[in-house]
């Protein structure tokens, strides 16, 4: 009988379209593990909350694998900092679904704080274990957006309970696991670092004349790109100073610009857009720069092979998946030389990490490695290398697995409690 998992992503459905303020790395983590980990056989479950009307209650997604919209809160598109008080809700909902279906899990694999105290809530009530990638801290959230940071003040004391009550848990990175511990007191022993990684079948190298041909790109021009989630901690403000910097020394790139809610660009629906927009009305580059939108999935590989390099500096990225998708692309990447982009990026040798909001350190960057033919063709071989041999989802969910089976192997197998579900 094959082992059941349940994962909880109550905000990032895998089945979500990326690119939106709500939509990125964390819908590829579950999406993308969970699809590993049924190939090395697994049945899952992933319980997401039902963000729209006449969503499909139970999606079967791949063999062995199911999407379950939970019911938490209104049917409509929510920003995940609204969600907390819906959590009992998404509680009773899963134990509704348990007692219907007639199933148990073995383990629950929690994503992001607001899954780990279901998870919490679960355990207590049923008794089954559960593993938390938290995705992000809050302590180090406020830590950089301060009163610009909208979750519900408990947060952090509730991630500081999650980490007492979880029977393991994923850091992402060095650093994830280092502010864990430092500022949560999560134990060493049962914190493992496992890294987020990237689709070979998706992403791999694609020649630059022919990505080029088919986005309709000049062939000549110098490419930057940044891509991915349109929020103001990606520091996509930085980049445009950046490139205004570089034009300032009449050196000429060209940016893209890609992610937004929308296909089509429309800053009457994105603040953050707008934003953007504005700054480089200031800078005096609207030449220079092409906002594109938010793109499938299916034509990613396209951009980020066309462009001779990939640059993102948020001010906090617990990990960054788009680095890695660069980099298996053949693209060098500069990044912020912050929690995982230091992990993913070596410095010097798959591209160069750089402070955040220093613009001037980024320019010379990116001048310095579009200037020397040589570095770049050997940093574009060392980055296929250490992407493959370190960051694959198949790699990524072998580890994973090792943890289940050690959790498993440490406790009972949890029996389902019919007990009366609470008011929401």
């Amino acid at each position: 009988m094959k082992t059941r998992i349940a994962f909880i992503s109550e905000h990032a459905s895998p089945l979500a379209t990326l690119g939106g303020v709500d939509s990125g790395g964390q819908n590829v983590y579950v999406a993308e593990l969970s699809k590993h980990l049924v190939e090395l056989g697994y049945e899952i479950d992933i319980f997401t909350r039902c963000d729209q009307e006449n969503l499909q209650h139970v999606v079967y997604w791949k063999k062995s694998l199911r999407v379950v919209h939970v019911q938490a809160g209104p049917a409509v598109s929510l920003p995940k900092e609204e969600l907390w008080q819906y959590m009992p809700q998404f509680t009773d909902s899963i134990i509704s679904f348990m007692q219907r279906e007639d199933l148990t899990y073995k383990i629950i694999h929690a994503n992001f704080w607001m899954s780990g105290w279901v998870a919490s809530e679960l355990k207590e009530t049923l008794g089954i274990p559960f593993i938390i990638t938290f995705h992000a801290l809050g302590y180090i959230r406020k830590l950089y957006h301060q009163e610009g940071d909208k979750f519900p003040s408990i947060r952090i004391e509730v991630e500081k309970g999650i980490v007492q009550t979880a029977d393991k848990i994923i850091a992402e990175c060095p650093q994830d696991k280092d502010d864990l511990m430092h500022f949560y007191q999560a134990s060493p022993d049962k914190t493992t670092i496992i890294p987020c990684g990237f689709s070979k079948k998706e992403f791999y190298p694609v020649s630059k004349k022919y990505a080029r041909e088919k986005l309709n790109l000049d062939k000549s021009e110098k490419i930057v790109l940044q891509l991915g989630r349109m929020v103001p901690r990606k520091g996509i403000d930085n980049v445009i100073r950046a490139v205004a910097k570089l034009k300032q020394t009449g050196y000429a790139v060209r940016l893209l610009i890609v992610g937004g809610d929308t296909e089509i660009p429309d800053p009457a629906l994105s603040p953050e857009l707008s934003r953007l927009q504005n700054i480089v009305r200031l800078e005096n580059i609207n030449d220079s720069v092409d906002f594109l939108g938010r793109k499938d999935r299916q034509v990613l590989k396209y951009y980020y092979s066309a462009a001779d390099v990939f640059v993102t500096t948020p001010w906090y990225e617990p990990f960054g998946i788009t680095p890695l998708e660069a980099m298996a692309c053949g693209t060098p990447v500069i990044g912020s030389d912050v929690g995982g982009i230091k992990y993913s990026v070596e410095d010097g040798k798959t591209g160069f990490l750089v402070p955040p909001d220093r613009p001037e350190d980024l320019a010379s960057k990116i001048k310095y490695l579009l200037s020397d033919s040589h570095l770049f063709d050997t940093m574009k071989l060392n980055a296929i290398e250490r992407v493959n041999a370190m960051f694959t989802w198949k790699n990524v969910s072998k580890l994973v697995a090792e943890q289940y089976r050690l959790l498993a192997k440490s406790v009972e197998t949890p029996t389902i409690i019919n007990t009366k579900i609470k008011a929401a």
